[in-house]
């Protein structure tokens, strides 16, 4: 099954009072273009966080936000060590004892030694990196769900579309002969009315038409279109790569158009050339869509 390019997920994880909450929207992109929103805490796994979405991402422009709250709290400062404030306060305990001051230790003597309080960041994050992934986790499975719902109608309309033009194709092939054919006899009599010469040498004319019947001729052109539609039909039913694929072979397909439209002599076939570009251009516009 494919997959669009555009979806949103977002996922909640909770554990006590550590609430993470991951957001993720993506848009088309020709390749996977990642734009982070962390908290200060996460910066020294950012990379971390960057793998986590590339392994399971391949296409599109991703925006993913992470917020990290401490009850109702958004984590902004890094979890204060108890160890670490006892620690302080002994230190100026022994320093007032020391230095014989009998004045009360007051909180702005303890902010002092601010530093030592808080847990690293590289320790917290380690800490909350477990459930941060779940978050991610959870959020990436909720957009690819809505990018699976999405791709799966764009793959009903796409595989309408390519039975449309094996459809005018198949026509194509039947009008070929009759137009050459028709095409030929108007020719035959107007060379005649040209060349009186001609008229003598019926041989050489006919030598000369079937030169022309054969570049005229898209026999060769249909085949490998029709190949090219069921090269394209097996590109969609495979899940890695397809966008990129299906693009390359939407350019085949239109060549071989092209060329049906240069060398054909019937309009009817021209006509049918055209709405087979028509048909093509539609996909086109559904695949840039497609991961």
């Amino acid at each position: 099954m494919i997959s669009s390019m555009t979806g949103y997920g977002k996922g909640l994880i909770q554990n006590g009072e550590l609430v993470v909450e991951a957001e993720i929207k993506s848009l088309n992109s020709r390749y996977l273009d990642l734009s982070l929103r962390l908290p200060k805490s996460l910066s020294a796994k950012e990379l971390e966080v960057r793998e986590k979405v590339r392994s399971r991402i391949k296409r599109g422009k991703i925006y993913l936000s992470v917020t990290v709250r401490k009850g109702d709290f958004e984590d902004r400062f890094n979890e204060i060590d108890p160890n670490y404030v006892k620690y302080a306060l002994k230190l100026l305990k022994d320093i007032k004892k020391a230095a014989g001051i009998k004045d009360k230790i007051k909180i702005s003597d303890l902010l002092n030694f601010q530093n030592m309080f808080f847990k690293e960041d590289e320790e917290k994050a380690s800490e909350e990196m477990p459930f941060i992934e779940q978050a991610i986790d959870k959020a990436i499975d909720n957009m690819n769900k809505m990018r699976e719902a999405e791709g799966s109608e764009l793959e009903k309309d796409i595989r309408k579309r390519i039975q449309i033009i094996y459809d005018i194709v198949d026509e194509i092939e039947k009008k070929k002969e009759q137009g050459i054919n028709e095409y030929f006899v108007k020719f035959k009599d107007k060379a005649r009315q040209l060349v009186g010469d001609l008229v003598d040498n019926e041989n050489r004319l006919l030598t000369e038409l079937a030169l022309l019947s054969e570049r005229y001729d898209v026999t060769e052109e249909c085949v490998r279109l029709k190949s090219h539609l069921k090269i394209f039909l097996d590109t969609l039913d495979q899940t890695d790569d397809a966008g990129r694929r299906l693009n390359f072979i939407l350019q085949e397909m239109n060549r071989e158009a092209n060329t049906i439209n240069s060398k054909s002599v019937s309009s009817d076939i021209s006509h049918s050339g055209i709405y087979i570009k028509e048909e093509i251009e539609k996909i086109r516009e559904q695949i840039q869509n497609i991961e």
